[in-house]
C-alpha cells in the first residue's frame, strides 16, 4: 500500500485535515519536542541564519525555528497545498517565518541560499530521497548545515512477545505511511554521496507505556486499513482496538519507536 503522506495533495479533504491533525498532535507530545530540541541544539545556527525547512508539513518544526537562537528568517515548503494553508494559520504570529508550496527534489530558491536546510520526519517519506538531498545541498552556502531527524520506523513495536496480534496492525500501518522504513540505516552514506561531511549522527528513542495516546493512534489506523483491505472484518478490528486499550487499563501496554537525527555540513568550496 502507498505512503499517505507522499500523496497528501491527493487525498479527499476528510483525510488531509486528519493527517493535517496528526502532525499536530505529535508535535505537541512533550517526548516528541524534547527529542526535537535536542537534535535542534546540535546545530550551530550562525547569526541571523536562514534557514529552509523541507517538507514542513503544518510547521510544527518551522515555528520552532522561528524562535531559535540566531535565526533570522526561516521558510518552510512542502508540496501539499493544504498542509501549506494550515501552516499559515499557524505561524501568523511568526513575521520571520513563511512557507511556499514545493517539492523537497525541485525547490524553488537559488543556489547558496541558506545556512540550514532540515528534514523533520520527511525523508522516509519521499520516493528517491537522493534528489531532495542533492536540491538541499543546492541552495545551501558552503559549510552549511545538513540537519535530518526521522523515525527508524522499521524498530516501531507494541508486541509484547512473539506473534503478537497487535504487531500486525503496526506493519499494515507502517506499509501505508512510511515509504522506506529502513532509510535511516542508508542515510549516512546517502548524505556522504551527497556531498556532505557528515558531523553527528545519534539515536532518540520515543516510548509510551502509560495512556499510549500516539501508539494506540498507530494500533486503530493499523486495525482500520486491515479491515479496509479486507484482510480482517470489523468484529476484529474492533477486537483488536479493545485489547489495545485492555493493555493500557491493565498497564500492560508497550509502545517504542527509535527515532534518528543526523548532522552535516556541505563540504566548504575549495579556496
Amino acid at each position: 500500500m502507498p505512503d499517505v503522506w507522499a500523496t497528501v495533495a491527493d487525498l479527499d479533504p476528510s483525510m488531509q485535515e486528519r493527517l493535517a491533525g496528526v502532525l499536530e498532535a505529535r508535535g505537541a507530545d512533550p517526548q516528541q519536542q524534547a527529542m526535537r530540541r535536542a537534535f535542534l541544539s546540535g546545530i550551530e545556527f550562525p547569526a541571523g541564519a536562514q534557514v529552509v525547512d523541507i517538507g514542513c508539513g503544518t510547521g510544527v518544526l518551522t515555528r520552532v525555528l522561528g524562535q531559535w537562537p540566531n535565526v533570522e528568517t526561516v521558510v518552510g515548503v512542502d508540496p501539499a497545498a493544504s498542509l501549506v494553508r494550515e501552516a499559515r494559520k499557524l505561524a501568523a504570529d511568526l513575521a520571520n517565518v513563511t512557507f511556499d508550496e514545493a517539492d523537497g527534489r525541485a525547490l524553488p530558491f537559488d543556489s547558496d541560499t541558506f545556512d540550514v536546510a532540515v528534514f523533520d520526519s520527511t525523508l522516509s517519506h519521499v520516493p528517491g530521497p537522493e534528489r531532495a538531498l542533492a536540491e538541499a545541498h543546492r541552495v545551501l552556502r558552503p559549510a552549511g548545515w545538513l540537519a535530518v531527524f526521522d523515525g527508524d520506523y522499521a524498530t516501531a513495536t507494541v508486541a509484547l512477545g512473539d506473534h503478537d496480534p497487535l504487531q500486525t496492525c503496526v506493519a499494515a500501518m507502517m506499509a501505508s505511511s512510511v515509504n522506506d522504513r529502513w532509510l535511516m540505516r542508508r542515510l549516512c552514506a546517502l548524505v556522504r554521496d551527497a556531498g556532505f561531511e557528515l558531523v553527528g549522527f545519534r539515536s532518540h528513542g520515543f516510548a509510551e507505556t502509560t495512556g499510549g495516546a500516539y501508539m494506540l493512534s498507530v494500533v486503530d489506523r493499523g486495525a482500520d486499513i486491515l479491515r479496509a483491505s479486507g484482510s480482517i472484518g470489523e468484529e476484529a478490528a474492533a477486537a483488536l482496538k479493545a485489547e489495545a486499550r485492555r493493555r493500557v487499563n491493565a498497564g500492560t501496554f508497550f509502545g517504542h519507536i527509535a527515532y534518528t537525527s543526523l548532522i552535516a555540513r556541505k563540504l566548504a568550496a575549495p579556496v
